[in-house]
């Protein structure tokens, strides 16, 4: 049965296909090729991170990159100078700005896997605490009346015109929703494979684009979240977005593809693609991190008397910007203590002492240039 295209750019895609797909859309050599790579990456990233005993080390920093990385897709930049300095403060509701919004991206992150953890399956609560949580505000399901739009970009001719329109109407968009709510849950009744359910998922939850705004963000957090209810991650560590900014045309291409072609093919090359290559970035990411940290550890034990050096080191590498604070708030060591220490480990050149507006903060120069790479 041949694929229902939305032929009118302008026109609400009322007739967005139900889910489950007739797999003759997908099922081809190419595509289950790619999906056995995506899997071998993607499990030995798994195996990788399971074996760390401190995800401390990578939760808090990788994350991070993740959020600014998503974030990016929808053109809200920051510097990563900005960015760290703003998470090391630990107080969102002060900040403003690029920052801000990509703290609440990573906010999102948790949020999302918090209610998975309580309700163990998705459900329409879940979108909404995503969408509330990434953009600060208390509605939910756009309204049947909302004329939203996608818009086209860049400058030409067709900019700002209709790219595409998602399905609106009293209870359709709920409608699509649930569909897609039971597709991602019931692998029995939908048996199939769930990282091309990951991406069906993921390009259908864009088509019905639940929200005014944020659909984006919230639909790659759905991406991480899905893998790890299926046991492909024990957490949300994958740094998927950064593909998806570093072939940007190419993701709403295949976005495209699908609406206005029925090309599910290609997108699904392009997700499992994705997949396998940032599994081997944050595979590698974890292995410098992880030598880097032992390293600097090694160092420390045997050119200083810090006390307590392993919990000291772990806490270096929880975030590239550190401050006294965070020692003490932990209960690891006493105020002039910490600032001993930190000062110490700076004239050894691990860290680098900045002050920014009067506070003092220190740089761990090797987690930083890992992000960074």
């Amino acid at each position: 049965m041949p694929y229902q295209i939305n032929p009118d750019r302008n026109t609400p895609w009322n007739g967005l296909p139900q889910l489950p797909l007739d797999p003759a859309l997908y099922e081809t050599i190419e595509v289950y090729t790619q999906l056995g790579n995506a899997k071998a990456a993607l499990g030995r990233l798994q195996g990788r991170s399971i074996a760390i005993p401190n995800q401390g080390l990578l939760i808090n920093s990788i994350s991070l990159q993740e959020a600014k990385a998503s974030s990016a897709v929808e053109n809200i930049f920051t510097t990563d100078d900005e960015l760290y300095k703003a998470f090391s403060e630990q107080r969102v509701e002060t900040l403003q700005g690029a920052p801000k919004e990509i703290l609440k991206y990573r906010e999102a992150l948790w949020t999302g896997y918090d209610h998975l953890k309580r309700n163990e399956t998705f459900d329409e609560a879940y979108f909404v605490s995503i969408y509330r949580e990434i953009k600060e505000l208390k509605d939910g399901i756009r309204l049947p009346s909302s004329g939203i739009y996608i818009k086209q970009g860049g400058s030409g001719p067709n900019a700002g015109k209709a790219f595409y329109t998602p399905p609106r109407g009293p209870g359709i968009v709920e409608a699509k929703l649930a569909n897609l709510i039971a597709f991602v849950n019931d692998d029995k009744k939908f048996p199939v494979d769930p990282l091309l359910k990951m991406g069906i998922g993921h390009l259908q939850f864009e088509a019905i684009h639940p929200f005014t705004d944020g659909n984006g963000r919230a639909g790659r957090i759905f991406n991480i979240h899905y893998l790890m209810q299926k046991g492909l991650l024990d957490y949300p560590i994958l740094f998927l977005s950064k593909y998806i900014i570093d072939h940007k045309d190419d993701y709403y291409s295949g976005l495209a593809g699908v609406t206005q072609r029925g090309d599910w093919k290609t997108w699904l090359l392009y997700i499992l693609k994705a997949v396998e290559v940032t599994s081997d970035l944050t595979y590698y990411k974890i292995n410098d991190i992880i030598s880097a940290r032992d390293n600097i550890l090694q160092a420390v034990v045997a050119d200083t008397d810090i006390a307590r050096p392993e919990l000291l080191v772990n806490a270096l590498f929880t975030q590239p910007y550190i401050k006294v604070k965070h020692l003490t708030t932990s209960g690891l060591y006493a105020e002039n203590t910490a600032r001993k220490y930190l000062d110490e480990l700076a004239g050894m050149g691990i860290l680098e002492k900045r002050n920014i507006q009067g506070n003092n903060y220190y740089l761990n120069l090797e987690l930083y240039r890992i992000l960074g790479e």
